[in-house]
């Protein structure tokens, strides 16, 4: 028989990146949603803009979760 190990996450942190702060912030919470299932809950959140040589807008956003407790 196969050993079955169902280890528990305790920390995930994943990378964002969108041309805008609307799909930033909808990639974000589809992954929040996704986590819950994890029992994963938002412990900090970073994020940054930056402009590009063209004018351009670029943003990016690190999300760490956290197991709940």
């Amino acid at each position: 028989m196969p050993n079955i190990s169902l280890d528990l996450i305790e920390d995930k942190i994943e990378f964002f990146e969108a041309d805008d702060l609307r799909t930033l912030e909808k990639k974000i919470n589809e992954q929040i949603e996704h986590n819950k299932a994890l029992l994963l809950s938002v412990h900090h959140v970073s994020h940054q803009m930056h402009v590009m040589e063209n004018g351009k807008r670029w943003y990016s956003a690190v999300v760490h979760f956290k197991a709940k407790k």
